[in-house]
């Protein structure tokens, strides 16, 4: 039987550590030939040991996944780790590249191993299957759709956790981190809140003060204090924000 073999490109640790702890659970006849942290050593990585399947992280710095995946011969299966639905929705359903999304859950990731197995026993690959490849690349690099933040990555002591932007209630300056704010839980993060406003969906996210920024679709109340300062309420909590002078007019009519 023949040994496959692959690489994992990802620049959080933790994350390249636990699809390979998965793989080797759910597919231990494949062979992991070596890690890399960006996009560079990926690239480096595939053309020393020319792997059967490359799993790539799709934003890495130095080089991103896609820009690896279109320098890298079709005889390398792409397997692309997002954090975004939209990246990969149509790749997936052409079977023409296919990906997995933090957090990597064993379920999905057992569909995308049946998959790469059919694809790496079909020893004839057709033009078509070469179109539909390069035509997924292009349509990833070139997309209209926003890439707006669906998971935010924290970390507690030695522990990492994806929070879905959809938990978070409002986003807030806090000294040197911004505190992620959950009906659950307070996490805090380095992103500065101007470059959270960047990747967040304005349908959903608003910036009511320079230091804070709210989830909309979790507001439960608007009201006055008794300083005529407007104050958001949320779901499911007691935690309250204060909107500055000049943001109130978001709020009009609501």
């Amino acid at each position: 039987m023949k040994i496959f073999t692959a690489i994992i490109a990802d620049d959080e640790e933790n994350l390249r550590i636990a699809i390979s702890v998965l793989l080797e659970r759910l597919w231990p006849e494949l062979q992991i030939l070596g890690q890399a942290q960006n996009g560079i050593e990926a690239l480096s990585l595939i053309e020393k040991e020319q792997p059967d399947i490359a799993f790539l992280d799709i934003q890495m710095p130095g080089m991103t996944g896609i820009n690896v995946a279109k320098k890298v011969s079709n005889d390398c299966k792409i397997v692309f780790i997002t954090a975004f639905d939209q990246f990969a929705i149509q790749a997936f359903e052409s079977e023409a590249v296919d990906y997995i999304q933090k957090p990597v859950t064993e379920k999905r990731l057992e569909t995308t191993i049946a998959r790469l197995k059919k694809q790496l026993n079909n020893c004839r690959q057709s033009r078509d299957f070469d179109l539909k490849f390069k035509k997924v690349l292009q349509m990833l690099e070139n997309r209209d759709t926003p890439d707006y933040l669906r998971l935010i990555k924290t970390r507690t002591g030695s522990e990492f956790r994806f929070v879905p932007v959809s938990q978070v209630l409002y986003f807030k300056a806090e000294d040197k981190y911004t505190i992620v704010q959950t009906a659950e839980k307070e996490y805090l993060i380095k992103t500065p809140i101007k470059d959270l406003e960047k990747s967040l969906d304005p349908g959903n996210f608003l910036r009511v003060h320079r230091s804070s920024i709210v989830n909309i679709e979790r507001i439960r109340s608007i009201k006055r204090s008794f300083t005529n300062k407007m104050i958001l309420g949320f779901d499911l909590t007691d935690h309250t924000i204060s909107v500055s002078r000049s943001y109130e007019h978001l709020f009009k009519g609501m």
